[in-house]
């Protein structure tokens, strides 16, 4: 265990912070301090964090879940602290796969959002994975799969892995099921840490805690088989905080990823429209393309 610790501080630190070097300042990820407890509670918030989806003029603690088109349903959640300070504002996107189709772009080139949306002819664009520069391009750290070409190299039993086969989406574990260059893979897209292991347990626990605080960009699958966007944006949550706050949700969550956070968080839907900034442009996302 020990081992597997002192590799997760070293790729957390190789991937965390390279990246946010001139981003505005109203982009970069706000700093908290620490409080004693957190909790949802029914208290109305007076200022909104985020522009409320969809309606312009609402926000409460917890939205509830807001069907918007068949297969599609939004939440927001919003943490509330002492002196009824809101610390986190979370937006949860759940897609039902029967209604949707996924794919994963890269290129070494980064693009904005909406510039991603128009290339890809998407619904909804996210940002993915992590990524570093080599000689002024951008490429995938971890194994990315974009219309069957391989990026990158594959992770280890630390990482978990979203594929795309004929049309059919999934979410697994590389301790479980390691990757095969064989597989007929579509799209794919690698990368850790695990927040939650299949059967809604702690993936991320507090041996490996490094207190980091940052945004936060989560791929998760529940177990109804549906498919989850969570984007936290105000960096409150180390990865074991959010860990165990997945787990212990009633989000039913059978498996959860944590993909590129911090700048790179960002979220694009096109109708009805709403849009969660990232700090920086991005080379590497996954879209969401109604059927």
């Amino acid at each position: 265990m020990k081992i597997k610790a002192l590799l997760y501080f070293f790729l957390i630190f190789l991937l965390t912070g390279c990246f946010s070097e001139n981003i505005p300042d109203s982009e970069k990820t706000p700093t908290f301090s620490p409080v004693s407890q957190v909790s949802v509670t029914p208290t109305a918030v007076s200022t909104p964090l985020i522009t409320p989806f969809p309606s312009p003029t609402t926000i409460v603690p917890d939205s509830g879940w807001i069907n918007t088109k068949p297969g599609l349903e939004n939440r927001i959640l919003n943490l509330i602290g002492p002196q009824n300070m809101v610390i986190e504002s979370m937006f949860i996107l759940r897609i039902n796969p029967s209604f949707y189709d996924f794919e994963v772009h890269h290129q070494t080139r980064p693009l904005s959002l909406e510039d991603w949306a128009m290339q890809t002819n998407a619904d909804i664009v996210v940002n993915a994975g992590y990524f570093l520069l080599e000689q002024e391009n951008y490429y995938p750290t971890g194994l990315a799969i974009s219309n069957g070409e391989v990026f990158g190299l594959s992770y280890g039993e630390f990482a978990g892995m979203f594929t795309v086969a004929q049309g059919f989406p999934d979410l697994r574990w590389l301790e479980e099921k390691p990757y095969d260059s064989s597989e007929p893979l579509d799209f794919a897209i690698q990368s850790f840490p695990l927040l939650v292991k299949p059967g809604g347990e702690l993936g991320f626990p507090a041996e490996f805690e490094d207190n980091l605080k940052a945004r936060r960009t989560v791929l998760a699958k529940d177990q109804d088989g549906n498919f989850l966007l969570i984007l936290t944006q105000k960096g409150y949550f180390t990865l074991h905080t959010l860990s165990m706050f997945l787990t212990g949700s009633d989000l039913n969550l059978d498996i959860a990823v944590n993909l590129d956070g911090g700048p790179s968080t960002g979220l694009l839907i096109l109708d009805p429209y709403f849009k969660i900034p990232s700090g920086i442009l991005l080379p590497f996302v996954l879209t969401v393309h109604q059927k």
